[in-house]
């Protein structure tokens, strides 16, 4: 076995390339119900799930694909494409359903080319609904997260929003 590979049994070409997963995988590969906490640490290191990662995963923990597979689309937290270097999350809780979050989403998809779940060709950015961003008296509120940090906008019109994508844009 090399020294990059994990040693959690699993012998495969694709060892190197999962090498910071490694670690992680000889921590919980063997631990009932850690699936979750092993997709929680790759999609931290690589950025989202990719088939390698997941068939990799599998070999380590002996666990079937498709049941990872299950497990990485029943939650909402897991991502199996690449997202931008922007992700903007928009608040459709109820308190930015009321005070305009579909204008806004609107706004964000007129302005950017996309749609919930989508991420723009260049690359920037990627739009994600969520539930609930707990910043209620904001409404309606986005949170863009970036290598930079993250950043949350609230009290939005379609003028501040589109304002404050084109600001990030600058910046990227």
């Amino acid at each position: 076995m090399s020294e990059k590979a994990c040693k959690c049994g699993c012998e495969s070409a694709r060892a190197p390339q999962f090498a910071e997963l490694a670690p992680t995988l000889e921590e919980y590969a063997s631990v009932p119900g850690s699936l979750i906490t092993i997709l929680q640490k790759a999609q931290e290191i690589y950025g989202y799930l990719s088939v390698d990662a997941i068939n990799y995963i599998s070999e380590c923990t002996g666990i079937k694909p498709a049941k990872i597979y299950g497990v990485a689309t029943f939650y909402a937290q897991f991502r199996l494409q690449p997202i931008g270097k922007n992700l903007i999350m928009l608040c459709k809780g109820t308190a930015c359903h009321v005070n305009g979050a579909d204008m806004i989403e609107e706004a964000i998809c007129e302005h950017l080319g996309i749609q919930d779940g989508e991420t723009t060709e260049d690359g920037i950015f990627t739009l994600n609904n969520v539930a609930c961003l707990g910043c209620c008296s904001l409404a309606p509120v986005m949170m863009v997260k970036s290598v930079d940090g993250d950043e949350t906008y609230g009290n939005l019109t379609k003028d501040k929003v589109r304002e404050v994508l084109d600001e990030i844009k600058a910046r990227a």
